[in-house]
């Protein structure tokens, strides 16, 4: 399939993904279309939102619109690492009697995972997520174990209560792609949600794309061209993050503890070019890289104490950023 039929065709899949999930889902749309940007950047997502707001139904929901595998990880303050990626169990070979270590695959292998209140286990557990999220395999004892691909983890995180919480490391922050904020709906959107959950709905929920057409997706994205230009835009901006970069504003230099790494700057790049695919243009443009900063660089920047004091938010300073 040449390259202009599989733009057409991720387009119409776009608009499918979106009426499909519209039978469940009201509103959200930019959580949408990142969640989609995410899937063809092979990028991971962390969702955050206060309760209620149907972060588990929204992840839940795209796993039925697509024709992956799909795991559910409830994350608790006892759950341990091999509840996630599995263990080795001594087991005993019917003919010979020789009993081996035997490996139990755990949830992770799996194409979707669903990591529900990922801030709610010790880092211990948290780190089970590191290699598997940015290697796409897990280690158990001395085997290297590979995961089925596309692997996405979409995790969820309520920013509000944090008793019996454990903060992300900055680590694991940077391995997710996105760190969308869900906002509250509209007052009508609101109404709509209410009608939908108290009424009977038998609704079905079709699935749209398969796991060889998502692969397709990744691969188109990856080739689209782009320009010096717009590339050190994002590198540029990426470095006035960085208190110590010697051309900082005086804002970075004021309210930034520190700022966002080299992976940022390739995350602008990968979600603008997805951004422009899915908008019809043939190139990513620097007004492209302007529409997915807050989600790639609010989780990678760390305020210092004057911000805290100030009440100044990452947001506030990206807008100031973006505008200068």
């Amino acid at each position: 399939m040449d390259n202009i039929k599989l733009l057409e065709k991720i387009i119409n899949h776009k608009k499918e993904f979106d009426n499909e999930l519209s039978k469940i889902i009201i509103g959200q749309k930019s959580v949408l279309d990142f969640t989609f940007i995410a899937l063809l950047c092979k990028g991971h997502i962390l969702l955050e939102g206060v309760p209620g707001l149907g972060k588990t139904l929204i992840i839940k929901t795209i796993s039925d619109v697509m024709k992956l595998d799909y795991s559910r990880i409830q994350f608790t303050p006892d759950l341990m690492p091999s509840d996630i990626t599995g263990t080795e169990i001594i087991s005993q070979d019917k003919n010979t009697g020789e009993r081996i270590f035997k490996f139990i695959k755990g949830p992770i292998f799996s194409n979707i995972i669903l990591a529900d209140e990922i801030n709610r286990t010790p880092p211990k557990t948290q780190s089970a997520l590191l290699e598997a999220m940015q290697e796409n395999n897990v280690t158990i004892g001395v085997e290297t174990h590979q995961l089925d691909s596309p692997f996405f983890v979409l995790a969820t995180q309520n920013p509000i209560e944090q008793e019996g919480t454990y903060p992300l490391p900055e680590a694991q922050l940077d391995r997710f792609m996105f760190n969308i904020v869900i906002d509250y709906p509209s007052f009508d959107e609101e109404v709509s949600v209410v009608k939908l959950n108290t009424a009977t709905n038998d609704v079905t929920i079709n699935e749209i794309i398969t796991k060889d057409e998502l692969k397709e997706f990744q691969d188109l994205i990856l080739n689209v061209p782009v320009s010096d230009n717009v590339i050190k835009y994002a590198v540029d901006l990426v470095h006035k993050t960085r208190p110590n970069f010697k051309d900082a504003p005086d804002l970075t230099k004021k309210y930034i503890e520190w700022g966002a790494g080299p992976r940022a700057s390739s995350y602008l790049i990968l979600a603008a070019k997805a951004y422009a695919v899915l908008n019809g243009a043939p190139t990513p443009e620097i007004e492209h890289i302007k529409k997915v900063v807050k989600p790639i660089l609010r989780h990678r920047v760390i305020l210092n104490f004057n911000a805290e004091a100030e009440g100044i938010k990452i947001d506030n300073i990206l807008d100031d950023l973006l505008t200068k």
